[in-house]
């Protein structure tokens, strides 16, 4: 039976918060959390509690949720912040709305903060159920985690040990007043068809079916367990740091060391690696594809998009970027020797002339590269920028963004790396030094 009392005891990892945060639909399971915890802080020392909720503007009574949130928690005297956004056209609805919270969620949380989720036991069944249909791996059969990390905070789940019959008994005894969604209880929505339809069916011909589904998900979570150690072993021999500055900021793995791998630790490394940085796994079928190609000719550059990043072979690592990969350069014109912060947000360069040295006259100018770029090194004939970033092992997929330092029409520097004869540190007219920082988001 639910109560407050034994729900403390589900709150013990997130007691030392300096902030707990609770998504608040409305709904029964957020009401009978937001109640239990308002009940609750007046006898125990709780973090302080914040509610928030998301208005996704897709029914026409939106509106009137966010009054009854406002209401119900200015009864609690608990802050409530509420949280518009607005859905890209196209895909799965539940899904654009379900990563907009967690986006929401995401950026509200500091260091330190927990966010509280209502989840229930029959959640935990229908996702169990939703992924086994779908054709789920071991973690997926896992369900969803009682805790994890999310952006510089954690998320719990404090509810997921009472079903939604006894969080109603509850609700009643408190004379609780909540929302029920339309949604809840439209066909055309594939978890609400599951609730509804196969779910009840299931019950009766299986009575035993929650309970072994359940004890399912634990022997799951514990494979997933000892598949993270191996995995674990594994990343630290793969995850050398690359040594050159531009490359530090970038997550990477060796290839070669993912390749001495057998195929199924190949995968388990990479959706562990993947899992680590908080991104949705792809499916089975996109990740034999890049096991695949990973073993490929070494001049292959395969790329592999990954929700909000992709993974991109190239000078002997798989590089983890952002979906659209790192932006190259937008020319500009330098009016002096400053620190000067690139057009395209692909970092900063620092420029400082020579001890004794004038900035030399001439338009002063960044461009990048368009093909067929050579610069001539001191005491060495010229080269071309593709033979020098080939011979550094530069990534592809930097190259655009590497800063070129001109003088009139001469290229006098490559990023501060390569300078050309006559115009280095202290050398000159125009000596000079110059620092390319990326930046990374």
């Amino acid at each position: 039976m639910f109560n407050p009392q034994v729900l403390l005891g589900q709150l013990a990892p997130c007691m030392e918060a300096p902030v707990c945060w609770l998504g608040l639909s409305g709904g029964l399971d957020s009401m009978v959390l937001l109640d239990a915890m308002a009940q609750l802080r007046r006898t125990c020392p709780l973090p302080p509690l914040k509610a928030i909720h998301v208005h996704h503007g897709l029914h026409a009574n939106a509106d009137l949720w966010v009054e009854h949130c406002q209401r119900e928690c200015a009864a609690r005297d608990i802050e409530l912040h509420i949280q518009r956004v607005q859905l890209p056209p196209g895909g799965n609805i539940e899904e654009l709305a379900r990563d907009a919270r967690y986006a929401v969620f995401e950026d509200k949380l500091g260091a330190g903060h927990w966010l509280l989720l209502a989840h229930h036991a029959d959640d935990q069944l229908e996702t169990l159920l939703f992924r086994l249909m779908r054709g789920t791996g071991i973690r997926g059969l896992a369900g969803m985690p009682r805790s994890r990390a999310l952006g510089q905070g954690s998320l719990l789940r404090p509810l997921l040990g009472w079903s939604r019959e006894q969080l109603v008994s509850w609700a009643q005894s408190q004379r609780l007043s909540w929302i029920e969604d339309p949604a809840n209880a439209d066909p055309r929505y594939a978890r609400t068809a599951l609730r509804h339809e196969l779910l009840p069916q299931l019950r009766q011909r299986w009575p035993g079916l929650p309970d072994n589904l359940l004890r399912l998900a634990e022997h799951a979570e514990e494979a997933n367990q000892l598949l993270d150690e191996r995995a674990a072993e594994d990343l630290q021999q793969a995850s050398v740091p690359a040594q050159d500055a531009w490359l530090l900021g970038w997550p990477s793995l060796l290839v070669e060391s993912v390749t001495a791998l057998s195929p199924a630790r190949q995968r388990n490394l990479l959706r562990y690696w993947l899992h680590q940085h908080n991104l949705r796994l792809p499916d089975q079928r996109h990740l034999h594809s890049l096991v695949v190609q990973l073993g490929a000719a070494g001049d292959s550059q395969p790329a592999l998009r990954v929700g909000a990043a992709q993974l991109y072979r190239s000078s002997g690592r798989l590089w983890l970027l952002p979906s659209a990969g790192v932006p190259a350069g937008i020319d500009q014109v330098l009016t002096g020797v400053a620190d000067t912060p690139l057009l395209a947000g692909n970092g900063r360069l620092r420029l400082r002339p020579g001890a004794d040295i004038a900035w030399r006259e001439g338009e002063w100018r960044v461009a990048y590269r368009r093909g067929g770029e050579q610069i001539k090194l001191p005491g060495r004939p010229s080269q071309s920028l593709k033979s020098l970033f080939q011979q550094a092992a530069i990534p592809v997929w930097l190259r655009p963004a590497v800063p070129l330092l001109y003088c009139d029409d001469r290229l006098i520097s490559v990023a501060g790396r390569w300078n050309a004869e006559g115009a280095g540190p202290g050398s000159g007219e125009s000596g000079f030094s110059m620092v390319w920082e990326p930046v990374l988001d």
